[in-house]
Order: C-alpha cells, then structure tokens, then sequence
C-alpha cells in the first residue's frame, strides 16, 4: 500500500442515510471532490485510522472506499466509521483522517446480516491495530490540529 498513510481532509456531507438506520453502524460521508481526489489506484476496500471531527478528540475509525457491492452504488464513496459515540451529527464539520492500514478487499453479502457481522469484524480488527505502538504514534499527528478560525460545537 504505497499511498499509506493517506492523510485527508474535507467537510461532512450527507450521505445514503444507511449506516444509522439500516445497520446501526453511522458513518461520516466526504464529498464527492474530496473522493475524487483520493489517488486514483488506491484500492478499493476496507482500512483503518484515526479520525478527528474539527478540533475534537481523535478517536480510533474504520473506513471503506469503494462501491459497496451489497448496496450496488454506482459512485465511489468514502465512509468513515468513527470508533466512539457522538451525541449529535457533524454535518458541514471538517473532517480529518489518516488512513493507516489496509484491512480487507470490498465484497457483497448474501444477507444484511452478514454486512453488519463483518463490519463489526473490520472494527475489532481496526482497534486491535490501532492499539499498536507504531499505529498509534500517528493518533497524535500535528495533522490533526486545525488552524483557529473554524467553530467546532463538538
């Protein structure tokens, strides 16, 4: 994984509205300019990071890029799972990831419930990771911490 660690940037937007509601996992959705510029031969699939909401707390994340195959979207998106629970949504907020590690290649599923078993295997895996001294080295990264001028309500 020769773009890894991938630093990256960008405001929250909404997304399909599926990672709540259908499998109680939500997720932080970029842009579609902020997807298109990730590099193009990145693979797609399921990594792992640390994610900071504007100037918040950086929490451990799992993250996807691809197409999901189980819900057969037709844009590459880029979902952050984010390893900690927030009292409200962040919409519009700045989102900060460093992507360190690659977890598994994107797949379909013959049932939801398969879905949401492995995403519950990814974040496992994630923590497992991101508890490693090398991985966590990076949660303090001066990447993290934006320039004044932003309102964080987090």
């Amino acid at each position: 994984m020769r773009h890894l660690p991938y630093f990256c940037r960008g405001e929250v937007v909404k997304g399909f509205g599926r990672g709540s509601k259908e499998l109680g996992i939500p997720t932080a959705n970029f842009s579609e300019q902020v997807v298109e510029s990730f590099p193009s031969d990145i693979s797609t699939g399921i990594y792992y990071g640390w994610a900071c909401v504007g100037n918040g707390d950086v929490h451990k994340m799992v993250l996807s890029i691809g197409w999901n195959p189980f819900y057969k979207n037709i844009k590459k998106s880029v979902e952050t799972h984010i390893i900690h629970t927030f009292k409200d949504d962040f919409y519009g907020e700045i989102l900060s990831i460093v992507i360190i590690g690659y977890i598994r290649s994107e797949k379909n599923f013959s049932s939801l419930e398969a879905l949401i078993s492995a995403i519950q295997e990814d974040i496992e895996e994630a923590k497992r990771q991101l508890d490693l001294p090398e991985h966590r080295k990076l949660k303090d990264d001066k990447f993290f911490h934006l320039p004044e001028g932003k309102p964080v309500t987090h």
